[in-house]
C-alpha cells in the first residue's frame, strides 16, 4: 500500500524526538540522522494498518537500529586515533531534545555523553529512554525485548556507573558566562597560577582531533599540567597563525548545556571547548577539534545571533 501524506506527516511529527533519542544513544549527530532516516525507510515499508501505537513502534525500531550501531561503533573506536569525544551540539539545536528537568539536561551534557561510553549498549538504551524520555520500564522492556525487572536492573547499573564518574554541578546562564569570562581571562594572562585557581586538583583535559588535526592522544591529568597546557594553547604564535590561516574568534556559547568556548576561523567552527564544573571548580576541559564532528555546529552558529567574540587570537 502506498504511503499517504498523513503517514509521512505522522513520522515527521516524531522526527525531532527520534533524533534526540538517537543522538543520546550514539553521541553523533550525523549517525543519529542516518538512524532516523533508516527508521523512516522501515516505516515506509511497514504495514501501517497493523501498527497500533506509531510512536512506540518508531521508538522501538530506532532504538534497536542504534543498539546494532553501538556494537559496531565500539569496534571502530578501538582503532580511533587519540581520544574519542562525542559530537558537540550548540544550545538551541533541536537535536538536544527535552530539557525540562535536571535529569533530562544531565543526560545530554557533554560530560555524561562521554561517561556513557562506559555503559553496555543495553544499559545506555535503558538509561536514555527512562531518564531523558520518561518511558516506563514496562515500555522499555517491550522495546528491547527484556523483562521489566531486567530493565530496572540495567537502569540501576547505568545510574551507578555514571554517578561514579560524575562531578558536574548544574549552573545557570549567568554563572556559566561568568565562568567562561574568568576562564578566558586566566588562560590569556600568561600566568599558570591564575588558571590553576579555577581548576580542581584532579582536573583533566581531553582533546579529540580524530587524526585530522593536531591533538594530544592522551589525557592531561592534574591542575598544574592542565594549566600549563591551556596557557600554551591560548598563547598567540606565528606557527598557530600559519596553521589556522587567519585570526581565531572565540565566543562564549553553551554546548550540551555546559559552559563552553566556540572557536571560529573565517566563519567555520574549528574547535569547541566544554568546561565541566564541579562544586570546587572546573573538573574537566573537553575539546572537540575533529572537523567531521563540527559541521553541524558551524551550520547552527551561522544562523544564530552570537554577538561579538570574547577574544580574537591573532
Amino acid at each position: 500500500m502506498a504511503m499517504t501524506a498523513e503517514d509521512v506527516s505522522r513520522f515527521e511529527r516524531s522526527r525531532h524526538r527520534l533524533e534526540a533519542i538517537a543522538y543520546r544513544l550514539l553521541g553523533s549527530a550525523s549517525e543519529a540522522e542516518d538512524a532516523v532516516q533508516e527508521t523512516f525507510l522501515r516505516w515506509q515499508a511497514a504495514d501501517l494498518g497493523r501498527i497500533e501505537v506509531p510512536e512506540a513502534w518508531l521508538t522501538k525500531v530506532l532504538t534497536n537500529l542504534c543498539l546494532n550501531q553501538l556494537t559496531s561503533a565500539r569496534a571502530r573506536r578501538e582503532t580511533y586515533v587519540g581520544q574519542w569525544l562525542p559530537e558537540p551540539l550548540l544550545d538551541g539545536d533541536p537535536m538536544l531534545g527535552p530539557a525540562d528537568t535536571v535529569e533530562q539536561r544531565e543526560s545530554v551534557s557533554y560530560a555524561v555523553l562521554t561517561l556513557m561510553e562506559r555503559l553496555s549498549p543495553n544499559e545506555r538504551a535503558v538509561y536514555v529512554l527512562r531518564e531523558a524520555f520518561d518511558y516506563s520500564h514496562r515500555e522499555i522492556a517491550e522495546m528491547l525485548e527484556l523483562t521489566e525487572s531486567a530493565s530496572q536492573q540495567l537502569f540501576r547499573r547505568a545510574k551507578q556507573h555514571l554517578a561514579d564518574g560524575r562531578t558536574r554541578t548544574e549552573v545557570d546562564e549567568a554563572t556559566a558566562r561568568r565562568i567562561v569570562d574568568e576562564f578566558i581571562l586566566a588562560a590569556t594572562s600568561g600566568q599558570t597560577e591564575s588558571i590553576v585557581r579555577l581548576l580542581t586538583a584532579d582536573a583533566v583535559s581531553i582533546g579529540d582531533g580524530g587524526g585530522k588535526v593536531p591533538a594530544r592522544t592522551t589525557a592531561i591529568l592534574g591542575a598544574l599540567a592542565v594549566a600549563r597546557f591551556l596557557r600554551g594553547l591560548f598563547k598567540p604564535t606565528a606557527a598557530k597563525r600559519v596553521y589556522l590561516g587567519g585570526p581565531a574568534d572565540v565566543y562564549a556559547w553553551p554546548v550540551n548545556g555546559e559552559p563552553s568556548l566556540v572557536v571560529l576561523v573565517d566563519g567555520e567552527v574549528v574547535g569547541v571547548m566544554c568546561l565541566e564544573v564541579g562544586a570546587d571548580g572546573i573538573t574537566a576541559v573537553r575539546s572537540q577539534a575533529n572537523p567531521d564532528k563540527l559541521v553541524r555546529a558551524t551550520e547552527l552558529f551561522a544562523v544564530a545571533e552570537h554577538g561579538e567574540p570574547l577574544l580574537t587570537i591573532l
